[in-house]
């Protein structure tokens, strides 16, 4: 699987897409010169990279998502917990939890997801 981490300006960028899909390129490169001051070779440049990496796709011009951002943040943390933690999701909440304590309801909240995701609900 591609690489899927994205700098704080690819984000800007993925968000932009995310908030308007399916846009044409030509809006898309019409937006990123009004919110990032982008040229349209840099967009383009971008999308491309992005497209690449299995986020995004520009089909006949309309550029829209393989990835929800749901999903996209999904397998980011995936990748991270499998490079950091060597996939360990105990060792990474261990680690989470060591210096900065989670209230009882964010504990609640995980527990139900904990067993949602079990298949116990």
């Amino acid at each position: 699987m591609a690489e899927m981490k994205m700098g704080v300006v690819e984000s800007h960028f993925a968000d932009i897409i995310w908030a308007n899909e399916p846009l044409h390129s030509r809006e898309l490169v019409k937006l990123c010169e009004k919110e990032l001051n982008w040229n349209r070779s840099t967009t383009y440049t971008i999308l491309r990279k992005l497209c690449e990496r299995g986020i995004f796709q520009n089909n006949g011009g309309i550029v829209s998502s393989v990835l929800s951002k749901n999903d996209f943040y999904a397998v980011q943390s995936e990748q991270f917990v499998d490079e950091t933690f060597e996939g360990s999701l105990p060792a990474f909440i261990a680690a989470f939890t060591q210096r900065k304590g989670i209230s009882q309801q964010e504990a609640a909240e995980i527990r139900r997801m904990i067993d949602a995701a079990a298949g116990k609900e």
